[in-house]
């Protein structure tokens, strides 16, 4: 029988049990939890939004939208966002999935920290920055019922310290790789956590570019 949270079904098939073990092996528990936690607030804003879509490519999309965090990826020159997305599209292409629903999650986890712009995309690719801001930041918050959310925390705790944690986690994945951060959210972080950190200023840039006027 189907396992449901919040009224929310929790996924099983060769697919998500072989994401789940995955994520399982490459994540702390905290982290795996916080995934969970970001798929079943995602599928409930789809819900009560009245939105179609494919609650397994969601799960998939909320267990990988972090793995670009992972030490693997701490010297890449890409934002941890794509990094996360394109281990994602390699999993999903080993379970033949249609290329255009690769390419919805690929958005969504690429788009995650991207506020006001995955939302106007498919519904795939804004539940999944939804589920993202509900945990993270409690975006509409108000918005699930006490129960829904005192069900999905029980289930999967967010542990002691799970914010500050969270931006430790994402300081770390991002320390070696700073330039990555221009024009994200992610900027605030290191801006926070490391006191050499220096942002970049878009104004600075095209004021001192290279063009005469």
């Amino acid at each position: 029988m189907s396992r449901t949270v919040a009224g929310v079904e929790i996924p099983d098939s060769a697919m998500i049990r072989a994401a789940t073990g995955l994520i399982g092996k490459i994540e702390s528990e905290w982290m795996l939890h916080h995934a969970l936690r970001c798929y079943l607030f995602g599928a409930l804003t789809g819900y009560r939004e009245n939105l179609i879509f494919d609650i397994e490519l969601l799960y998939v999309g909320a267990l990988f939208h972090n793995v670009g965090l992972n030490a693997r990826y701490r010297t890449s020159p890409y934002r941890f966002e794509v990094d996360g997305a394109n281990a994602a599209r390699d999993f999903l292409a080993q379970h033949a999935i249609a290329e255009h629903e690769i390419e919805a999650v690929w958005l969504g986890i690429a788009l995650h920290t991207t506020p006001g712009v995955p939302e106007h995309l498919s519904a795939l690719v804004g539940l999944i920055g939804a589920g993202v801001q509900m945990d993270v930041r409690g975006a509409r918050y108000d918005e699930f019922t006490a129960q829904q959310r005192d069900e999905i925390v029980r289930t999967y705790p967010r542990e002691s310290g799970f914010k500050e944690k969270l931006l430790e986690a994402y300081a770390l994945g991002m320390a070696q790789r700073p330039e990555t951060t221009f024009g994200s959210v992610n900027a605030d972080v290191l801006d926070r956590w490391d006191p050499d950190y220096r942002r970049l200023n878009f104004c600075g840039l095209v004021l001192g570019s290279n063009w005469a006027n």
